[in-house]
């Protein structure tokens, strides 16, 4: 059922706003979680307007919530524009971070408790089925689509997720760690201090 589908995508926001939250330190792994959750995020609303919203905006009983869940996305968008800086070190990223995390959480949490029962009481069975079909396949095309944009995530091919495009980059460097640090840089030897 469409729900179903969808709530995968929310259980894969909710992680990611939270590592990218309780990073710290690793600027590669707070960029790669960013990219990660942006690519996540897009994907999800591009399919979830196309394959719910719109066929709830053609429902008089569906109007309002559709609006209010679309503009929770427009806000989102703007959250993801703000952070969307080379420098995730800058004073007042990770609190606007925190703010777009709660704002999806909050998007989250409202869809599944309100909009969901909206939605089910509106369409058929028949329609549910048919949405959710359509709604994998787009999420899917749309995470391979705004993935391209990155060299740094790539979408499994077996599972349609998001994921880093090498291994080094799926995990942090030990803290303390100099040379594995320098190996998630790409370079073979650690930085010199003075």
């Amino acid at each position: 059922m469409i729900f179903d589908a969808i709530r995968e995508s929310h259980d894969l926001q909710r992680d990611l706003c939270r590592k990218l939250t309780a990073s710290r330190g690793d600027m590669a792994v707070r960029q790669l979680l960013f990219l990660q959750l942006k690519v996540e995020l897009m994907a999800h609303a591009a399919a979830e307007e196309r394959h719910l919203y719109v066929p709830l905006l053609m429902e008089d009983g569906g109007l309002q919530a559709s609006r209010h869940a679309l503009h929770e996305h427009h806000e989102i968008d703007e959250l993801l524009e703000d952070l969307s800086v080379r420098n995730k070190k800058q004073a007042g990223w990770i609190a606007t971070a925190k703010q777009l995390s709660f704002k999806v959480r909050h998007h989250l949490k409202e869809e599944e408790s309100k909009f969901f029962q909206v939605a089910g009481r509106l369409l058929s069975e028949t329609k549910k089925q048919q949405l959710a079909r359509k709604y994998t396949r787009e999420i899917v095309r749309m995470r391979r689509h705004y993935g391209a944009e990155y060299e740094s995530v790539v979408v499994s091919a077996s599972s349609g997720l998001v994921k880093p495009a090498s291994r080094a980059a799926d995990r942090p460097a030990t803290r303390g760690s100099a040379s594995a640090g320098a190996r998630l840089r790409g370079q073979g030897e650690p930085r010199r201090t003075r």
